[in-house]
């Protein structure tokens, strides 16, 4: 049995580590109220930009365009969005867990596939599988700008563009609520699926539809890339944040516990205190 002094040392150790986690809690929530405002912002820019897509591509006689095109698949590209770090319950392990088992059901060798990752956890995992990584970017902020990510999707749709690889598939944790976060699967290119709800808006541009679209398309898999990683961010705070409650209420149950225990054998020890002093007296008449 732990003596007392083990009781306390582990009582104290435990309190530590739930101020920590309730410290981390309250920091996630603040960080996730801020993530979740610029994850619902950017979704009325990602909308119209689908409507003057489809209203292009739609409404001047159905103009095509490579982006908009399936093409058949030799190489399939895989777009992974993770955190940088832990303490966050499963909001990484079921991102990735989807796509390896995906990854594996699709393909046999590794030149069928290619990867992009955001996220160390991501980077450090498909790295220690040995798995086909072409770009990664890792070290992002918390509230992550378009300029951030850039370059690694300019050089994403430039390798489906140039037919690195011939479809796009997309990964990342939606945000539903503070408590709920889905995994999402989607692909992103080609760009076969735009629609819009609204009515089709009849534009007039210059130069031609093939020209605009040909600056448009890329423009708007980028936002789609961005739009999913603020969507991202704001589920790994909220992952985070329930996480970090989960492992303070435990810490609590825990110190409760261990409280209990302590004061039993504190007893126990007392009262083997007080039978061996009346002992001894006895002893001596």
């Amino acid at each position: 049995m732990a003596s007392l002094r083990d009781i306390k040392n582990r009582i104290n150790s435990t309190q530590k580590t739930s101020q920590i986690t309730k410290a981390m809690q309250m920091v996630s929530a603040a960080k996730l109220n801020r993530a979740e405002l610029s994850a619902k912002s950017f979704v009325p820019y990602m909308e119209k930009m689908q409507d003057v897509v489809v209203s292009i591509s739609q409404g001047t006689g159905g103009v095509r365009h490579p982006m908009l095109v399936s093409r058949p698949v030799k190489r399939t590209g895989y777009f992974v969005i993770t955190s940088d770090r832990g303490l966050a319950g499963a909001f990484n392990s079921n991102v990735l867990r989807l796509v390896t088992q995906t990854i594996r059901e699709r393909h046999q060798s590794d030149d069928e596939y290619a990867i992009i990752v955001i996220g160390r956890t991501g980077y450090e995992f498909f790295r220690r599988l040995k798995m086909n990584v072409v770009l990664q970017i890792v070290g992002l902020s918390d509230h992550p700008t378009f300029q951030d990510i850039e370059n690694i999707t300019k050089k994403t749709v430039a390798m489906y563009e140039d037919g690195t690889f011939d479809e796009l598939y997309l990964y990342y944790n939606h945000f539903v609520s503070a408590i709920s976060q889905d995994v999402t699967e989607k692909r992103l290119l080609p760009l076969t699926d735009v629609t819009t709800t609204n009515r089709l808006i009849s534009y007039e541009f210059e130069p031609s539809a093939e020209e605009i679209l040909s600056v448009l398309l890329p423009q708007y898999a980028e936002s789609l890339i961005y739009g999913a990683l603020l969507d991202s961010k704001a589920s790994e705070h909220a992952a985070r944040m329930t996480a970090m409650r989960n492992a303070t209420d435990n810490a609590t149950e825990l110190i409760d516990s261990l409280t209990l225990t302590y004061n039993r054998a504190r007893q126990a020890s007392i009262t083997q205190e007080i039978t061996e002093i009346v002992g001894g007296a006895a002893a001596l008449e």
